[in-house]
Protein backbone atom coordinates (compact mmCIF):
# COMPACT_ATOMS: atom_id res chain seq x y z
CA UNK A 1 0.00 0.00 0.00
CA UNK A 2 1.38 3.59 -0.68
CA UNK A 3 2.37 5.23 2.30
CA UNK A 4 0.00 7.59 4.39
CA UNK A 5 2.38 10.32 4.74
CA UNK A 6 4.83 10.19 1.85
CA UNK A 7 3.30 9.65 -2.02
CA UNK A 8 5.61 7.12 -3.67
CA UNK A 9 8.38 7.90 -6.08
CA UNK A 10 6.99 9.21 -9.44
CA UNK A 11 9.85 8.30 -11.71
CA UNK A 12 10.67 10.80 -14.85
CA UNK A 13 9.12 8.30 -17.70
CA UNK A 14 5.69 8.64 -15.94
CA UNK A 15 5.82 12.02 -15.26
CA UNK A 16 6.37 12.39 -19.08
CA UNK A 17 3.20 10.46 -19.22
CA UNK A 18 1.12 12.47 -17.60
CA UNK A 19 2.48 15.55 -18.85
CA UNK A 20 1.47 14.30 -22.32
CA UNK A 21 -1.75 13.45 -21.19
CA UNK A 22 -2.65 16.63 -19.32
CA UNK A 23 -1.16 18.10 -22.88
CA UNK A 24 -3.61 15.98 -25.20
CA UNK A 25 -7.03 15.75 -23.54
CA UNK A 26 -6.51 20.22 -22.83
CA UNK A 27 -3.14 21.83 -24.00
CA UNK A 28 -1.80 22.48 -20.61
CA UNK A 29 1.77 22.06 -20.44
CA UNK A 30 3.12 21.10 -16.65
CA UNK A 31 6.72 22.61 -16.28
CA UNK A 32 9.36 20.27 -15.54
CA UNK A 33 10.04 21.08 -11.92
CA UNK A 34 6.21 20.36 -11.26
CA UNK A 35 6.77 16.83 -10.65
CA UNK A 36 6.92 16.31 -6.94
CA UNK A 37 3.42 18.82 -6.78
CA UNK A 38 1.81 15.97 -9.40
CA UNK A 39 3.08 13.16 -6.90
CA UNK A 40 1.71 14.78 -4.50
CA UNK A 41 -2.03 15.70 -5.45
CA UNK A 42 -2.03 12.45 -7.19
CA UNK A 43 -0.96 10.64 -3.91
CA UNK A 44 -4.81 10.77 -2.93
CA UNK A 45 -5.85 8.96 -6.02
CA UNK A 46 -3.42 6.13 -5.27
CA UNK A 47 -4.98 5.46 -1.99
CA UNK A 48 -8.34 5.49 -3.03
CA UNK A 49 -7.75 2.82 -5.76
CA UNK A 50 -5.17 0.98 -3.46
CA UNK A 51 -2.37 1.01 -5.69
CA UNK A 52 1.39 1.07 -4.77
CA UNK A 53 3.38 3.49 -7.79
CA UNK A 54 1.74 5.60 -10.25
CA UNK A 55 2.90 2.72 -13.11
CA UNK A 56 -0.09 1.18 -11.93
CA UNK A 57 -2.56 4.31 -11.72
CA UNK A 58 -1.32 5.05 -15.53
CA UNK A 59 -2.40 1.38 -16.34
CA UNK A 60 -5.94 2.33 -14.54
CA UNK A 61 -6.01 5.58 -16.55
CA UNK A 62 -5.69 3.35 -20.16
CA UNK A 63 -8.26 0.59 -18.79
CA UNK A 64 -11.91 0.71 -19.93
CA UNK A 65 -12.79 1.90 -16.30
CA UNK A 66 -10.15 4.63 -16.53
CA UNK A 67 -12.40 7.63 -18.05
CA UNK A 68 -13.58 8.72 -14.98
CA UNK A 69 -10.49 8.78 -13.47
CA UNK A 70 -9.20 10.61 -16.11
CA UNK A 71 -11.84 13.61 -15.59
CA UNK A 72 -9.69 13.28 -11.87
CA UNK A 73 -6.34 13.63 -12.65
CA UNK A 74 -7.46 16.54 -15.10
CA UNK A 75 -9.07 18.54 -12.46
CA UNK A 76 -6.23 17.98 -10.31
CA UNK A 77 -3.75 19.05 -12.46
CA UNK A 78 -5.11 21.78 -14.64
CA UNK A 79 -4.77 25.24 -12.72
CA UNK A 80 -8.44 26.90 -11.42
CA UNK A 81 -7.30 30.09 -9.80
CA UNK A 82 -10.15 31.86 -10.18
CA UNK A 83 -12.30 35.14 -7.98
CA UNK A 84 -14.52 38.19 -8.98
CA UNK A 85 -13.22 41.20 -10.83
CA UNK A 86 -9.46 39.36 -10.58
CA UNK A 87 -7.28 41.76 -13.06
CA UNK A 88 -10.34 44.53 -12.23
CA UNK A 89 -8.37 46.72 -15.14
CA UNK A 90 -10.05 44.76 -17.55
CA UNK A 91 -13.87 45.23 -16.54
CA UNK A 92 -13.10 48.71 -15.83
CA UNK A 93 -11.93 49.00 -19.86
CA UNK A 94 -15.41 46.59 -20.31
CA UNK A 95 -17.31 49.03 -18.06
CA UNK A 96 -16.48 51.60 -20.28
CA UNK A 97 -16.33 49.99 -23.62
CA UNK A 98 -19.79 48.24 -23.46
CA UNK A 99 -22.25 52.11 -23.61
CA UNK A 100 -20.75 52.21 -27.00
CA UNK A 101 -22.27 49.34 -28.61
CA UNK A 102 -25.61 49.78 -30.32
CA UNK A 103 -26.52 45.94 -30.05
CA UNK A 104 -27.20 43.69 -27.58
CA UNK A 105 -23.31 42.73 -26.06
CA UNK A 106 -22.65 39.29 -26.77
CA UNK A 107 -19.73 38.28 -23.97
CA UNK A 108 -17.66 34.71 -23.67
CA UNK A 109 -15.82 33.97 -20.64
CA UNK A 110 -14.21 31.51 -22.54
CA UNK A 111 -11.94 29.88 -19.78
CA UNK A 112 -13.94 30.51 -16.77
CA UNK A 113 -13.36 28.05 -14.35
CA UNK A 114 -15.56 28.13 -11.24
CA UNK A 115 -17.41 30.65 -12.90
CA UNK A 116 -16.45 34.44 -10.86
CA UNK A 117 -14.98 35.52 -14.19
CA UNK A 118 -18.29 35.11 -15.90
CA UNK A 119 -20.43 36.52 -13.26
CA UNK A 120 -18.08 39.32 -12.66
CA UNK A 121 -18.88 39.81 -16.34
CA UNK A 122 -22.33 39.85 -16.06
CA UNK A 123 -22.34 42.20 -13.37
CA UNK A 124 -20.45 44.90 -15.51
CA UNK A 125 -22.68 44.30 -18.39
CA UNK A 126 -25.63 44.78 -15.98
CA UNK A 127 -24.87 47.75 -15.19
CA UNK A 128 -23.24 49.03 -18.07
CA UNK A 129 -24.26 47.63 -21.79
CA UNK A 130 -27.29 50.39 -23.29
CA UNK A 131 -29.17 47.13 -24.24
CA UNK A 132 -31.02 45.08 -21.08
CA UNK A 133 -30.79 41.50 -23.28
CA UNK A 134 -27.05 41.03 -23.39
CA UNK A 135 -25.61 37.33 -23.46
CA UNK A 136 -22.79 35.82 -21.45
CA UNK A 137 -21.23 32.06 -22.38
CA UNK A 138 -19.42 30.25 -19.81
CA UNK A 139 -17.05 27.68 -20.84
CA UNK A 140 -14.76 25.27 -19.32
CA UNK A 141 -13.36 21.87 -20.60
CA UNK A 142 -14.31 20.45 -17.16
CA UNK A 143 -18.29 19.53 -16.76
CA UNK A 144 -18.06 19.13 -12.96
CA UNK A 145 -16.50 22.75 -12.34
CA UNK A 146 -19.22 24.09 -14.72
CA UNK A 147 -22.11 22.48 -12.45
CA UNK A 148 -20.35 24.29 -9.60
CA UNK A 149 -19.64 27.82 -11.75
CA UNK A 150 -23.36 27.54 -12.73
CA UNK A 151 -24.69 26.95 -9.23
CA UNK A 152 -23.92 30.55 -8.67
CA UNK A 153 -22.95 29.96 -5.01
CA UNK A 154 -19.97 31.42 -3.34
CA UNK A 155 -18.45 32.16 0.11
CA UNK A 156 -19.33 35.78 1.20
CA UNK A 157 -15.91 36.25 1.59
CA UNK A 158 -15.70 36.76 -2.47
CA UNK A 159 -18.00 39.94 -2.16
CA UNK A 160 -14.72 41.89 -0.84
CA UNK A 161 -13.93 42.50 -4.19
CA UNK A 162 -16.80 43.61 -5.82
CA UNK A 163 -17.62 47.07 -6.44
CA UNK A 164 -19.78 49.18 -3.57
CA UNK A 165 -23.41 48.13 -4.43
CA UNK A 166 -22.85 45.84 -6.15
CA UNK A 167 -23.65 42.49 -3.84
CA UNK A 168 -26.44 44.18 -3.04
CA UNK A 169 -27.72 44.56 -6.27
CA UNK A 170 -26.87 41.43 -8.03
CA UNK A 171 -26.59 38.60 -5.56
CA UNK A 172 -28.87 37.07 -2.55
CA UNK A 173 -26.72 36.57 1.14
CA UNK A 174 -27.29 33.33 2.16
CA UNK A 175 -29.87 32.60 5.74
CA UNK A 176 -29.95 29.04 7.99
CA UNK A 177 -28.14 26.52 5.91
CA UNK A 178 -26.89 29.06 3.41
CA UNK A 179 -25.63 31.60 5.82
CA UNK A 180 -21.92 32.72 5.11
CA UNK A 181 -22.16 32.47 1.11
CA UNK A 182 -23.94 34.09 -1.70
CA UNK A 183 -26.07 33.34 -4.87
CA UNK A 184 -26.03 34.96 -7.99
CA UNK A 185 -29.58 36.54 -8.60
CA UNK A 186 -31.86 35.28 -10.85
CA UNK A 187 -31.94 38.38 -12.67
CA UNK A 188 -28.40 37.23 -13.90
CA UNK A 189 -28.38 33.80 -13.76
CA UNK A 190 -31.24 34.13 -17.05
CA UNK A 191 -28.53 35.74 -18.86
CA UNK A 192 -25.48 33.32 -18.59
CA UNK A 193 -25.29 30.22 -20.47
CA UNK A 194 -22.10 27.72 -19.25
CA UNK A 195 -21.37 25.05 -22.06
CA UNK A 196 -18.38 22.31 -21.75
CA UNK A 197 -15.93 23.43 -24.99
CA UNK A 198 -12.79 22.12 -25.18
CA UNK A 199 -10.57 25.21 -26.80
CA UNK A 200 -7.84 22.70 -28.32
CA UNK A 201 -10.70 21.08 -30.67
CA UNK A 202 -12.74 22.50 -33.30
CA UNK A 203 -15.38 25.06 -31.55
CA UNK A 204 -19.35 23.68 -31.43
CA UNK A 205 -21.70 24.95 -34.31
CA UNK A 206 -23.32 27.58 -33.65
CA UNK A 207 -21.65 29.76 -31.40
CA UNK A 208 -22.38 32.78 -33.64
CA UNK A 209 -19.97 35.83 -32.85
CA UNK A 210 -19.48 37.75 -29.65
CA UNK A 211 -18.07 41.56 -29.41
CA UNK A 212 -15.80 40.35 -26.64
CA UNK A 213 -13.74 37.07 -25.46
CA UNK A 214 -11.83 37.07 -22.31
CA UNK A 215 -9.32 34.19 -22.79
CA UNK A 216 -7.35 35.49 -19.27
CA UNK A 217 -4.09 33.47 -18.11
CA UNK A 218 -4.59 30.12 -20.05
CA UNK A 219 -2.61 31.27 -22.51
CA UNK A 220 0.78 31.01 -19.94
CA UNK A 221 0.13 27.92 -19.55
CA UNK A 222 -0.83 26.79 -22.67
CA UNK A 223 1.66 24.39 -24.72
CA UNK A 224 2.99 26.59 -27.45
CA UNK A 225 2.36 24.04 -30.36
CA UNK A 226 -1.25 24.91 -29.50
CA UNK A 227 -1.76 28.87 -28.83
CA UNK A 228 -1.85 29.83 -32.77
CA UNK A 229 -4.99 27.41 -33.86
CA UNK A 230 -6.78 27.48 -30.58
CA UNK A 231 -6.51 31.92 -30.99
CA UNK A 232 -7.42 32.12 -34.45
CA UNK A 233 -10.62 29.60 -33.70
CA UNK A 234 -11.70 32.10 -31.25
CA UNK A 235 -11.08 35.00 -33.44
CA UNK A 236 -13.40 33.76 -36.14
CA UNK A 237 -16.13 34.25 -33.59
CA UNK A 238 -15.06 37.49 -32.43
CA UNK A 239 -16.49 40.70 -34.51
CA UNK A 240 -14.20 43.37 -36.51
CA UNK A 241 -14.43 45.90 -33.36
CA UNK A 242 -14.75 43.44 -31.26
CA UNK A 243 -11.87 42.94 -27.84
CA UNK A 244 -9.97 39.97 -27.07
CA UNK A 245 -8.87 40.14 -23.32
CA UNK A 246 -5.89 37.83 -22.00
CA UNK A 247 -4.13 37.82 -18.47
CA UNK A 248 -1.92 41.04 -17.66
CA UNK A 249 1.27 38.81 -17.36
CA UNK A 250 0.81 37.11 -20.79
CA UNK A 251 1.21 38.49 -24.34
CA UNK A 252 1.05 37.20 -28.14
CA UNK A 253 4.12 37.87 -29.59
CA UNK A 254 5.27 36.28 -32.60
CA UNK A 255 1.91 35.37 -33.57
CA UNK A 256 0.32 36.77 -36.72
CA UNK A 257 -2.88 37.56 -35.89
CA UNK A 258 -5.69 39.90 -37.02
CA UNK A 259 -5.48 41.89 -34.01
CA UNK A 260 -4.06 45.76 -33.06
CA UNK A 261 -3.30 46.32 -29.07
CA UNK A 262 -5.68 48.93 -27.24
CA UNK A 263 -4.91 48.09 -23.87
CA UNK A 264 -1.87 46.24 -22.14
CA UNK A 265 -3.40 42.84 -22.23
CA UNK A 266 -6.69 44.06 -24.70
CA UNK A 267 -6.30 43.56 -28.48
CA UNK A 268 -9.03 44.93 -30.91
CA UNK A 269 -10.28 42.68 -33.58
CA UNK A 270 -9.69 43.83 -36.99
Amino acid sequence: MPSRTRPPLLSEASFAQLRQRVEQATGALLADDRRAVVAARLHKRLKTHQLNDFDSYLALLDSPLGRQENEHLLRLLVARDSYFFREHRHFECLARWLPALDRPARLWSAACATGEEAWSLAMVAAEHARQDDWQVLASDFDPQVLEQAASGIYDIAQARYFPEGWLARHCLCGVGEMVGRLRIAPSLRKQVRFEAINLIQPLPEGLGRFDAILLRNLLSGLAPRHKDGMLRRLLTHLRPGGLLLIGHSENLHGLELPLRPRLPSVFERL
